[in-house]
C-alpha cells in the first residue's frame, strides 16, 4: 500500500509576519512550513474559479521596513516549498536548494527575504488534484480546472499581496521554475527588478513535450489510475513510478550515466531474466520507488500539461516580440551537457533580449551532469548569482 493521502484544505493559522526572521543551526536554517488560506480563491486565464485556495509557502530571513529585499524562489516540476534548511535536527536532508539558501550563501538570508511557495496544482500542500473539493467531499481528480503557468504566477502573486509585498527584488528557479521566472517578468514587469533563470528556455522542446506524454501516458495506463479517480491509499503507484523513471533518463546525460553507472551488473540478477541486471536499471527502479511515496499522479499529469503549453511568446509574432515584455535585469544560467533544456535554446531568448537593449548576462557552465546540473553543481554558479545579486540590489539602493 502507497503511503501517499491527499492534502485537505488546512485551517489557517495565525499568520506570522515576514520580518521576523527564521532561526537557523549554524549555517543551516530552520524551516517551518506555513499556509495562507484564500476563501475567494483564484480566477484562471481560463475563467473557471478554483476557491477556496490554499497555498502552502516557507520563508528566510528578514524583510526590511521598506520591503525592498524579497525573492521569490519557484521550485521545479515535482519540488515543493520547502528550498532550504530543515524541520528538525535530525532531518536526514536540507531543502531542495539549500547549498545556495542561507546566511552568507548566494541567495543571503542575511540579506534578502526568500520565499517559496508550493506551485498551484501541486501535491504538498497548495491546493490541487489531490485536495479535497468541498463540493463534494472527495480529492478533486479531474474535475480539477486545467491550469497554466500565468496561473501559478498568479497564485504566488496573490500570496505576496497577502504578504504585503508588491515588488520582488528577483525571482529564480530552475527548470519549469525557470519558466515561471520568465512569465513573472513578462507578466508583472512592474513587480520585478531582476530575474534569474536556471536551466530553462522559453519553451519546451518538441521532444521534451514527446517525453512529457510518454510519462503521462504511463500513469493513464495504469488501470488503478481509473479516469483520475483512483483511491488515495492505493494510487497507480507502477505507472507513476514508469513516469519517474522516464523523466530522470531526461534528468541525465550519456556522459553522466557512463561515469555514474557505465555497464556495471548487479550482484546476484544473473537468475532472473528481467531484473535489475544493470546498475543504471536499479537507479531508475529506486527512484521510481521513491518518487510514489511522496507525488500525486493526477499532480503530475497537470504540471506536465502546463510545462508544455508554456511558450513566453504565445500570441506573438515572434520570440523577440515575446520577449520584449521582459524589462529587468536578467541573469541566465545553462549547463553544457543539458538536453532537455538545451543550451542553445537559453542562448536564443538570450540573443532576442540582447537585441532589445535589456541587460541580460549568460553562462553556459561546463558540467556532465545533465538537466540535473542545476541541483548538483552548485560551486559552479553559486558566486554568479551573490555577484549578480548584489549588482542589482546596489543600483536600485544607490
Amino acid at each position: 500500500m502507497n503511503n501517499f493521502v491527499p492534502h485537505p484544505s488546512p485551517p489557517r493559522p495565525d499568520w506570522e509576519d515576514p520580518s521576523v526572521a527564521s532561526a537557523s543551526r549554524g549555517t543551516r536554517l530552520r524551516a517551518v512550513k506555513h499556509f495562507a488560506h484564500f476563501p475567494d480563491g483564484l480566477t484562471l486565464v481560463s475563467g473557471e474559479r478554483i476557491a477556496p485556495l490554499d497555498i502552502a509557502y516557507e520563508s528566510f530571513g528578514t524583510l526590511t521596513p521598506q520591503r525592498d529585499n524579497a525573492i521569490l524562489i519557484v521550485h521545479a516540476l515535482t519540488g515543493d516549498s520547502h528550498c532550504a534548511g530543515v524541520y528538525h535536527d535530525t532531518d536526514p536532508k536540507a531543502g531542495w536548494w539549500d547549498p545556495l539558501i542561507g546566511p552568507g550563501k548566494a541567495f543571503d538570508t542575511n540579506k534578502y527575504f526568500i520565499i517559496c511557495a508550493n506551485n498551484l496544482g501541486g501535491c504538498q500542500g497548495t491546493t490541487g488534484p489531490s485536495s479535497i473539493n468541498p463540493a463534494t467531499g472527495r480529492p478533486y481528480g479531474l474535475s480539477f480546472p486545467v491550469f497554466t503557468i500565468r496561473d501559478i504566477v498568479n497564485a504566488q502573486k496573490l500570496l505576496l499581496e497577502h504578504l504585503g509585498i508588491h515588488r520582488l527584488l528577483c525571482v529564480s528557479g530552475g527548470s519549469m521554475g525557470g519558466m515561471i521566472t520568465l512569465e513573472w517578468a513578462a507578466a508583472y514587469p512592474s513587480w520585478v527588478s531582476c530575474i534569474i533563470p536556471v536551466s530553462t528556455s522559453a519553451r519546451l522542446s518538441p521532444q521534451g513535450i514527446a517525453f512529457s506524454e510518454v510519462e503521462r501516458q504511463a500513469i493513464i495506463s495504469d488501470p488503478k489510475w481509473n479516469n483520475g479517480n483512483y483511491d488515495p491509499d492505493d494510487p497507480p503507484a507502477r505507472g507513476l513510478a514508469v513516469a519517474r523513471m522516464i523523466a530522470h533518463i531526461t534528468y541525465l546525460s550519456s556522459e553522466s550515466m557512463q561515469l555514474k553507472f557505465g555497464r556495471r551488473r548487479r550482484a546476484g540478477s544473473a537468475h532472473s531474466h528481467f531484473g535489475d541486471h544493470f546498475e543504471i536499471e536499479n537507479y531508475l527502479h529506486y527512484q521510481g520507488a521513491r518518487f510514489v511515496e511522496r507525488f500525486d499522479a493526477n499532480s503530475y499529469l497537470y504540471l506536465t500539461k502546463a510545462m508544455d503549453f508554456y511558450d513566453l511568446a504565445e500570441g506573438c509574432s515572434s520570440l523577440e516580440e515575446g520577449a520584449a515584455r521582459i524589462k529587468c535585469k536578467a541573469l541566465f544560467i545553462a549547463f553544457r551537457s543539458d538536453w532537455l533544456f538545451p543550451p542553445r535554446e537559453t542562448a536564443e531568448l538570450v540573443d532576442a533580449l540582447r537585441a532589445l537593449g535589456r541587460d541580460v548576462e549568460y553562462h553556459e557552465i561546463e558540467s556532465s551532469y545533465g538537466h540535473d546540473a542545476f541541483l548538483v553543481e552548485y560551486p559552479k554558479y553559486a558566486y554568479l548569482i551573490e555577484r549578480f545579486l548584489e549588482r542589482v540590489y546596489r543600483f536600485y539602493n544607490r
